[in-house]
């Protein structure tokens, strides 16, 4: 029965994203971008969620469940047959059959973390082991003190650092410090927003959000059971942390940039509730491309831009097919 769960789960969700990439572009013949990718978002799997498995196992879960990205985690053991664990200081031919597993599954690691950084000289270990595995954004919790040469490095290096928050009495749990601690950076430091943890720390994860209104720069997606402590995981929409409403802010901050769905319950079996998460998320990203081209009057047929001949016309084609 769990088999045939996790068959049907995933299949729905690929029939949905086959449906919605093979639409026509607007004013075109081809497949277009899905509603995520439309507006911006990257909405991939943390591997933490994995971590009762191999690096080479969470990557095939991955496409399992449908999505293009993942966020790699320190340590992760690689594959049963590969010496080593995920991070610096793997093995050149280790790294070569990371890079290799992951075009085989047409899966882009975009980010790592969470991961401590310490001086500037391990912290460029850091930044080159990113660098050479194609990582746009080091999720970590630094000291305050080393902002200055964090984003130093982020510009020499074209990569990102997320202050991630995990529940108090860390560092970052509250927002506030985040804001303190990048003050006079540039933008490329900024919050890895993770709802979850901000809902176990009795916070409301919605405000978070709009407290740290463009200095979010990659996020750790998760909705929970209840707020405060021993909270778990719960399929998206399910919970208490109010994603859609934390979706339209995104929108509303113009947000882009990789989410991680990070999954942290029922460890050994979360494939099905990850993908019924990610299933949800993009009808909700669906809705929200829809209401957008509604305020833009978008009841319009796509090809009425294509067969107008100028501004004028296309506006009184628009205008005629809207009735």
């Amino acid at each position: 029965m769990r088999s045939i769960v996790i068959v049907t789960a995933v299949a729905v969700a690929a029939l949905a994203e086959s449906a919605e990439k093979t639409r026509p572009k607007d004013g075109a013949g081809g497949p277009r971008q899905s509603a995520v990718e439309r507006l911006g978002w990257q909405i991939g799997i943390q591997t933490y969620s994995f971590n009762r498995f191999t690096l080479f196992e969470a990557i095939e879960k991955a496409k399992a469940a449908g999505v293009k990205f993942i966020e790699a985690y320190p340590g992760q053991k690689i594959a049963k047959d590969v010496e080593g664990s995920m991070g610096p200081g793997m093995a050149p031919e280790a790294i070569e059959k990371v890079k290799a597993k992951l075009k085989e599954c047409d899966i882009t690691l975009v980010a790592f973390g969470v991961t401590g950084l310490g001086s500037e000289a391990e912290a460029r270990t850091t930044f080159d082991f990113a660098r050479t595995m194609g990582i746009k954004v080091i999720t970590s919790e630094p000291d305050p003190k080393d902002m200055a040469m964090l984003d130093k490095l982020c510009g020499e290096y074209n990569l990102k650092v997320g202050i991630h928050n995990h529940p108090k009495p860390s560092r970052y749990w509250n927002p506030d410090t985040v804001l303190e601690a990048v003050k006079g950076c540039s933008d490329r430091i900024g919050a890895c927003a993770d709802t979850g943890h901000w809902a176990r720390s009795d916070l409301d994860p919605l405000e978070c959000m709009k407290k740290l209104s463009g200095r979010i720069v990659s996020m750790h997606m998760k909705d929970l059971n209840q707020k405060g402590g021993g909270a778990h995981d719960v399929v998206w929409g399910t919970g208490v942390c109010n994603i859609p409403a934390i979706m339209e802010e995104m929108l509303k901050q113009s947000f882009k940039g990789p989410i991680s769905v990070e999954y942290e319950h029922n460890w050994d079996n979360s494939l099905p509730e990850i993908t019924q998460s990610i299933a949800f998320f993009t009808q909700k990203a669906r809705e929200l491309v829809r209401a957008q081209r509604g305020q833009r009057g978008g009841n319009e047929r796509p090809d009425a831009g294509k067969r107008s001949g100028d501004a004028g016309r296309r506006s009184g084609d628009a205008g005629k097919k809207s009735q």
